[in-house]
C-alpha cells in the first residue's frame, strides 16, 4: 500500500480531488471548493497516486513575490502515516523554490505535521504595510486567512497560521 507517485495534477484529476476533499469538508477540517475553482487551479496541484487511484493532493498558491501557500493538502485515511503527505509537501516546496519563493504559509489543524517540516506559528504582522494593503485587494480567501482578517475568523477557528522559510 505504500507504493505511490507524486505528479502534477491534470484536469482529469479534478473530480478525484473533489471526491477526496468532500469527506474532510463534511468533517469541517477543510473548506469546500467548487469544481470550477478546482479546475481553475489545476496547475497549482500535485497528486499522489497509487495503483491508478488518487490517494492525496496538495496545491501551491503564489500569494506574493516571495510568499506562497500550501493549500488543500490531504491524504486519504487508508494511506495516512506512510509518507504521502510529506512527499506532497516536499514537491510543493521544490516548486516554490523553482518559482523563487522564500516563504510558505499554511493554515492548519495539523500543527505537528507541519512543525516537523519546519513550519512555525506566526504572529500578526508578517508582511510589510504596503504589501499588506496590496494583499487586501486580492479577494482570495486564502490570502484573507493569511492576513487574519476578522471576517474569515469563523472559518478558521482552531486553525493555526504557520510559515516556513525555505533554504
Amino acid at each position: 500500500m505504500s507504493d505511490y507517485i507524486v505528479r502534477p495534477a491534470r484536469s482529469a484529476d479534478i473530480a478525484g480531488i473533489h471526491a477526496l476533499l468532500e469527506p474532510l469538508v463534511d468533517r469541517r477540517i477543510l473548506l469546500g471548493k467548487d469544481l470550477a475553482v478546482l479546475y481553475g487551479a489545476v496547475q497549482e496541484f500535485v497528486v499522489a497516486e497509487s495503483g491508478g487511484e488518487l490517494i492525496g493532493c496538495g496545491a501551491l498558491h503564489v500569494m506574493w513575490e516571495d510568499l506562497g501557500e500550501v493549500r488543500t493538502l490531504l491524504v486519504r485515511d487508508d494511506h495516512l502515516h506512510l509518507g504521502v503527505g510529506r512527499a506532497i509537501v516536499e514537491e510543493l516546496e521544490r516548486r516554490a523554490r523553482d518559482l523563487g519563493l522564500s516563504r510558505l504559509f499554511c493554515l492548519t489543524f495539523e500543527t505537528g505535521f507541519f512543525g516537523r517540516r519546519g513550519f512555525e506559528p506566526i504572529g500578526e504582522q508578517v508582511v510589510e504595510a504596503d504589501v499588506y494593503s496590496q494583499l487586501l485587494r486580492s479577494g482570495d480567501a486564502g490570502v484573507e486567512e493569511f492576513l487574519d482578517l476578522a471576517h474569515v475568523k469563523p472559518n478558521t477557528l482552531g486553525n493555526t497560521r504557520m510559515i516556513k522559510h525555505l533554504d
